[in-house]
């Protein structure tokens, strides 16, 4: 009788999972091994690829159009001093004496206008025309006694020569004497008063009577304002014009009494004005008051624009910053809108042209002090002093790039 040998359960459990382990494949024929080495080999492969994205350099391009469109600020990198100032505000003012109002001598009508607000006038240009009967009545008083006076001359020196030579009386001379004088006195007045009409003294000499006279321009500048209209009657000291000088238009800022120390002649000043968004003016200040204003309690101080241009008017109203210490180390800024903050980074753009387009690359940056719409700027690697930055936009410039990359993932 032969025996059976049974084999332990566990015994046979333990052999079969070895021998499945072993020999496992997947359901297309292929060994989970092999498949697991190439999957191994494929995720190198793509860590390859996403170091060698990560290691181009991102870019955002923009046509001529697109460039022209947002109106983009292209410059290299500037030093800026970014403390020590004083805070001022104010506005753009003229010196008395290049301001004039032009006014009336007389009670008379408006003839015609000459010119409107904003036009442009030269020195003793006509810019309106009066006309009244005491104008003429005036012409005629002076050549009357114009004449009476050149007659009076002949009758004094007639007894001057009697007088001289013995043949009239004394008495007769000083009349003489003193009634060319009365009449050359009299000439002289309505002489003066004709010309201070503007009118021309030796055309009614030779009879002339004009019917209208002319305002004239006192300084060249701009016509601000006109408060008249054709024939409207005018009475004598009437304000009926003002005309600027805006090419000595300058700065006027109020400081206040905890900084007037801190204040002095020749220090500069920078400042903007809303009708040129963006741009800094300069000056430099030329006077600085003596007296306080009591509401507010500040002193003026007066600033020449050194970046004039065109487009300021006064009474502007402008910011401004003064800056009191000079002997500051100077830092590289930018303005604010030409940085972007992106993951916890900060970042600018490097311009570059290319052909008709232009190709902007984020570079990181570290932030430092704000001074106003400027922010003072680090690099990690100090760029080409040739190298030129985007000083705007740089938020739409982020946004591109941004766009883009999602482009490039689909």
């Amino acid at each position: 009788m032969k025996k059976i040998k049974y084999i332990p359960i566990t015994a046979m459990l333990i052999a079969f999972t070895l021998t499945s382990c072993g020999e496992s494949k997947t359901e297309d024929g292929h060994d989970e091994a092999t498949h697991s080495e190439k999957g191994e080999n494929n995720s190198e492969d793509e860590g390859d690829q996403e170091n060698h994205s990560e290691g181009e350099a991102k870019k955002v391009m923009l046509t001529a159009q697109q460039f022209e469109a947002l109106q983009m600020e292209i410059d290299t990198l500037s030093q800026r001093y970014m403390s020590g100032y004083v805070e001022a505000n104010g506005t753009l003012e003229v010196p008395p004496q290049n301001e004039a109002s032009i006014t009336a001598i007389t009670g008379a009508n408006v003839a015609s206008i000459e010119v409107i607000e904003g036009d442009e006038v030269k020195k003793n240009q006509a810019v309106a025309y009066l006309s009244h009967p005491s104008i003429i009545q005036i012409q005629s008083d002076y050549l009357n006694a114009y004449s009476n006076s050149r007659f009076l001359k002949q009758e004094y020196e007639r007894q001057k020569r009697l007088y001289e030579a013995g043949v009239a009386s004394g008495m007769n001379f000083q009349k003489a004497t003193a009634d060319y004088q009365a009449s050359t006195a009299m000439v002289n007045g309505l002489e003066a008063q004709l010309r201070q009409y503007n009118i021309n003294v030796n055309g009614v000499r030779n009879g002339t009577i004009y019917q209208r006279v002319a305002l004239r321009s006192p300084i060249a500048g701009v016509v601000e304002k006109v408060f008249i209209k054709t024939g409207q009657y005018v009475e004598p000291q009437t304000n009926l014009m003002e005309i600027v000088d805006t090419d000595h238009v300058h700065a006027d800022l109020m400081v206040f009494e905890k900084d007037v120390d801190r204040v002095k002649k020749g220090q500069q000043v920078r400042f903007s004005v809303q009708s040129r968004p963006g741009t800094e003016l300069i000056a430099e200040i030329y006077s600085v008051g003596k007296t306080f204003e009591q509401d507010p309690k500040a002193v003026h101080v007066h600033a020449e624009i050194e970046n004039k241009g065109g487009g300021l008017i006064p009474g502007m109203y402008i910011k401004g910053r003064i800056e009191v210490d000079n002997d500051q180390t100077a830092a590289t800024a930018l303005p604010e809108s030409a940085i972007i903050t992106e993951g916890g980074r900060d970042y600018v753009f490097k311009a570059q042209r290319e052909g008709n387009t232009w190709s902007f690359i984020p570079v990181e940056v570290t932030t430092g002090e704000k001074d106003g719409d400027w922010i003072a700027i680090r690099f990690f690697e100090t760029p080409d002093p040739n190298t030129h930055f985007a000083f705007n936009n740089a938020y739409y410039l982020m946004g591109e790039m941004k766009k883009g990359e999602l482009g490039d993932d689909d």
